[in-house]
């Protein structure tokens, strides 16, 4: 009997994991640039030697030492695909049009047509009627195949099944296939299957399913034909060409310096080297591409500088050093850039980018006018701050900088400096240098009772006081996560300078604001997928700290608590960020209450999700369209779960399984994308950063949760 379903050991898993080398999935697409005869590809086919031929609406080729060449002698290959044994000939007259023949190694033959699902064996030729359990199947509109395994594989509207050991195993979106428009199957020598359908191509080793829809896979949706070479790759006939879907050897370790040398090409930004997303002129072509700023330059660079100082403390490898360095140095400048300049900020502001004069624009027209921003304050957001300049200039007149900073840079940058201070920083003189700003910064935040202020007052986000969290009703919702933050960032400041003052904040805030009890409900959501995914990057980001560095037992396990009630919500994402900032604070921990002692460890999915999603990262970042909500394998969130005010979730939903789509299934720029929407991507014109990779896989690597290659 086939066995479908892959189960889950219930022991924890043993860490570290030694991944070593793995297929890494890869597509090259054959069009008629590439001397196909026509892109609308018909079929396709092995011939003698491993030769690739495909028949196009305008003509038959094969694929000869890396080129196609137009060949009119492989008609009787494709006949052959068709042609019914004569002893099947009379049962088939009236089955309508043949769609697939399929020899079996001992001597079988079965035949898809329109109509039905035929097989001449030892008992005859006779129509197939699948049936497994309680479900019985007259499949129409067959292809057919046999695997390298001798099991037999159909597809057909009503889904796909194999036969094996004298046994039938059907699949329906219920055991997790994505799609069942079928129109082709084809099965590789170790028993991987790939089907074809009219949205995308499939493959299934047997336990996991892959859904491959969308320019990142396919030139086109509409597949005709697949087959698959003696090393498991497939070549997929599309109306718009053929996909050469091919596996290569990497190690993650191989997998992190390919996006860090895409990210020190494509993803930088001034003389500083800000990490941010890249916009190419072609899509798809990294050719004449150009990086722009965003309001969370910050942000962005502090997670890529973050993942190096991990890369540092792991390998001690000098260039992770210098890109550590490099980002720290960006992000001071964001501290320098606004002193002195004739909008100066007071002390210890830090701006959330910068952009150099020289660019030629000034970035203070448009939506930044006085009169863009009343429309947007009347339009968008009743608390938009109206005021000129948005973007000062630095007192040197070389850069503009942005301020009306918010939490999300301030979390960053605080999650960024301990791990580069502990890590990194390799004299007095450089630790000085990180220890200032943290203090001027956390003493600025202090004094403006726990608030960032700009040259024009305080800031639309960067708000953590009590007098806002506990007074303003609208900010009830961002209690929890403004208590956890500023409580970080105060743990953070007292394990750099050693000052105890931070400690006295601290505990007045806890004593007199109950901000410690806050923390225990730190996002507002209804269940799983609801909420805003930013949110939850800056509460792992925040807990990470608050929790290494928060001296009080008693608290540090409180605090634990509730990071693993916040874990718990996410774990169906398969993030390997959030999963390892948790996992390396609360291993082995227990938390007693007077309901008794809980362990607060990770379910044991944690390494293995994390472990998957690295893998899968495509190695091409760009932001292709991801199209799923047609998928026969989905639970779509429910508007229970919504806002009062938004009233629906539409286009989000997860996997039957539980969880959310795979990382290869969909696309995001950074952890803050949420994982629950079903469409994703948009014309391949942008290149993501490769951070969403190397934060991670260096995070475990550094906490032992990935053995060393």
């Amino acid at each position: 009997m086939l066995l479908c379903v892959h189960s889950n050991s219930a022991e924890p898993p043993k860490v570290p994991v030694r991944v070593g080398l793995f297929p890494q999935e890869m597509r090259t697409f054959h069009t008629e640039a590439d001397g196909l005869p026509g892109n609308d590809v018909r079929a396709v086919a092995l011939a003698k030697g491993g030769r690739v031929v495909a028949r196009t609406a305008k003509g038959d080729a094969v694929f000869v030492g890396g080129k196609w060449r137009a060949s009119d002698e492989f008609a009787a290959l494709f006949a052959a695909k068709k042609t019914v044994p004569p002893a099947m000939r009379p049962r088939l007259a009236k089955a309508g049009e043949v769609l697939a023949v399929a020899l079996g190694p001992d001597g079988q033959a079965a035949v898809g047509t329109e109509s039905g699902f035929f097989l001449s064996d030892s008992d005859g030729v006779r129509q197939v009627f699948p049936r497994d359990g309680h479900k019985s199947w007259a499949p129409m509109n067959v292809t057919v195949a046999y695997d390298g395994l001798g099991r037999l594989w159909f597809a057909s509207f009503q889904g796909a099944g194999c036969y094996a050991d004298g046994n039938w195993s059907l699949f329906t979106g219920a055991e997790g296939l994505p799609y069942d428009d079928m129109t082709a199957v084809s099965g590789g020598a170790d028993g991987t299957v790939w089907f074809g359908t009219a949205i995308g191509v499939i493959r299934f080793d047997g336990s996991a399913w892959a859904y491959r829809q969308g320019k990142r896979w396919l030139p086109s949706d509409a597949v005709r034909d697949i087959a698959v070479d003696a090393d498991g790759n497939a070549w997929v006939a599309t109306a718009g060409g053929v996909s050469f879907i091919h596996f290569s050897g990497m190690t993650l370790a191989e997998k992190a310096k390919h996006y860090e040398e895409e990210i020190d090409r494509y993803n930088r930004r001034t003389q500083f080297g800000y990490v941010i997303e890249a916009h190419a002129h072609q899509a798809g072509k990294k050719t004449d591409t150009r990086v722009g700023d965003s309001d969370n330059d910050g942000l962005w660079t502090s997670m890529y500088g973050a993942g190096e100082c991990f890369a540092y403390g792991a390998t001690k490898d000098p260039l992770a050093k210098r890109r550590a360095k490099r980002a720290f140095e960006a992000l001071r400048f964001l501290s320098e850039a606004p002193k002195g300049s004739e909008h100066e900020p007071p002390p210890g502001f830090i701006a959330r980018t910068v952009l150099p004069t020289s660019a030629g624009r000034d970035p203070n027209t448009g939506g930044y006018t006085l009169e863009g921003q009343r429309k947007f304050r009347k339009e968008r957001d009743g608390y938009w701050r109206v005021y000129e300049p948005r973007w000062p200039k630095s007192a040197d007149g070389k850069y503009y900088w942005k301020s009306d900073t918010s939490s999300d840079e301030l979390d960053g940058h605080y999650f960024f400096y301990p791990l580069f201070y502990d890590l990194v920083a390799d004299t007095e003189a450089e630790k000085s240098k990180v220890r200032e700003i943290v203090r001027a910064n956390i003493d600025h935040l202090i004094a403006h009772d726990f608030s960032m202020h700009d040259h024009a007052g305080k800031t639309r986000w960067a708000v953590y006081g009590p007098g806002d969290l506990h007074h303003d009703p609208e900010w009830h919702t961002e209690r929890g996560l403004k208590s956890l933050s500023i409580l970080s960032y105060l743990n953070v400041a007292h394990h750099m300078t050693g000052d105890g003052k931070y400690r006295d904040v601290a505990r007045r805030l806890r004593e007199e604001h109950a901000y410690h009890t806050n923390v225990m409900w730190p996002k507002y959501q209804r269940g799983i997928g609801s909420g805003n995914q930013s949110d939850d990057e800056m509460a792992f980001m925040a807990y990470y700290n608050l929790v290494k560095y928060e001296p009080d037992p008693g608290l540090k396990k409180m605090y634990l608590a509730s990071f693993a009630n916040s874990w718990r919500q996410e774990e169906p994402e398969m993030n390997p960020f959030f999963n390892f900032c948790f996992a390396s604070q609360a291993m082995g921990v227990e938390y007693t209450t007077i309901w008794g002692t809980f362990d607060l460890s990770p379910w044991e999915t944690w390494l293995g999700d994390s472990i998957d999603t690295l893998r899968r990262f495509p190695l091409d970042r760009f932001d292709w369209r991801h199209t799923n909500r047609h998928r026969k394998d989905l639970i779509l969130l429910s508007d229970h779960w919504a806002d009062a005010y938004d009233d629906t979730i539409r286009g989000h939903g997860y996997r039957n399984n539980g969880k959310v789509l795979p990382v290869d299934e969909r696309f995001f720029n950074h952890w803050n994308a949420s994982p629950w929407a079903l469409d994703t991507g948009g014309s391949g014109h942008v290149i993501g950063s490769g951070t969403v990779y190397t934060l991670p896989y260096y995070m475990g690597l550094y906490h032992g949760f990935i053995a060393a290659e």
